[in-house]
């Protein structure tokens, strides 16, 4: 039963750690898609890498958004809706 308050605290915690492990992941492949655009020779890389900028840019708002909801709920005293 002692377990059971450590797993708790435990677990959002490492929910956090690998939201922004995440966040990193994503953020490194969105630099190296702007990379392909800037210093691309192939028109078609450097439009493949545009449409991923895009779909890298959609997964980094949601993952920001979840990181700001996963700090707000590590508050005292935060409310849950």
């Amino acid at each position: 039963m002692d377990d059971q308050g450590t797993d708790a605290e435990a677990g959002p915690d490492a929910a956090w750690r690998v939201l922004h492990a995440d966040r990193e992941a994503v953020e490194r492949a969105l630099s190296l898609a702007q990379a392909r655009q800037r210093y691309g020779t192939d028109a078609e890389a450097i439009a493949q890498a545009r449409l991923e900028e895009a779909e890298l840019l959609v997964d980094l708002d949601r993952i920001l958004t979840q990181i700001r909801a996963a700090e707000y709920r590590r508050r005292p005293g935060s409310r849950r809706w």
